[in-house]
């Protein structure tokens, strides 16, 4: 055995050597010696080269398979990111208009004599900004007079009732609940009677 710090001269046949002598061992083990069949011996080396590339073929491919990954996932990531960002905006980009109304109704209000006026201009603007929710898929429902849901109301009050027909009913909305493309988005505060 050599050295490690004794300097090789001929690496490629100091490889070759070794895989012969383990060739003679695998051999030997099962009872072939290389002295008797030399072509068996070139066999196996051949086998062990072929091996050996398949090897590092498949060791290539893996390593290239992995960082492919790697970037399609960096790159789903940075899509999924960019689309929740993007979302937000367009909707809060739909809603600027709506505060430009609120701005100039503010505005005209101060000198308005007629509250009728401002009410309507009120008005205009609520209906736009309903209209704008609904349009991305936001409804508001109301409970009153329906059984108390637990999955769409929140009971913040419990009353007493004299009429059994009235226990478990909602009979007042204390603020509305909405919906997003069947979803609840908020529950609504009601009071239940009891």
């Amino acid at each position: 055995m050599k050295n490690k710090d004794e300097f090789v001269e001929n690496p490629q046949e100091e490889a070759q050597e070794a895989v012969s002598q383990q060739a003679e061992e695998l051999n030997e083990a099962e009872g072939v010696t290389l002295d008797n069949d030399p072509e068996a011996a070139e066999v196996e080396i051949s086998e062990i080269d072929k091996l050996q590339e398949e090897l590092a073929k498949e060791k290539k491919e893996y390593l290239f398979l992995m960082a492919e990954f790697d970037n399609f996932r960096k790159r789903t990531l940075k899509e999924k990111s960019e689309i929740i960002r993007n979302a937000g905006e367009n909707v809060l980009k739909g809603l600027l208009p709506i505060v430009d109304d609120f701005e100039r109704g503010i505005k005209a209000s101060e000198n308005a004599e007629n509250a009728n006026d401002v009410k309507e201009g009120m008005l205009l603007i609520y209906n736009k900004l309903v209209k704008y929710l609904a349009q991305n898929g936001v409804k508001e429902f109301d409970p009153e007079e329906k059984e108390f849901d637990a999955d769409k109301h929140e009971a913040i009050s419990v009353v007493p009732v004299p009429d059994e027909a009235m226990k478990g009913k909602i009979l007042d909305t204390v603020e509305k609940g909405y919906m997003i493309n069947d979803k609840v988005l908020r529950h609504a505060k009601v009071v239940v009677g009891q």
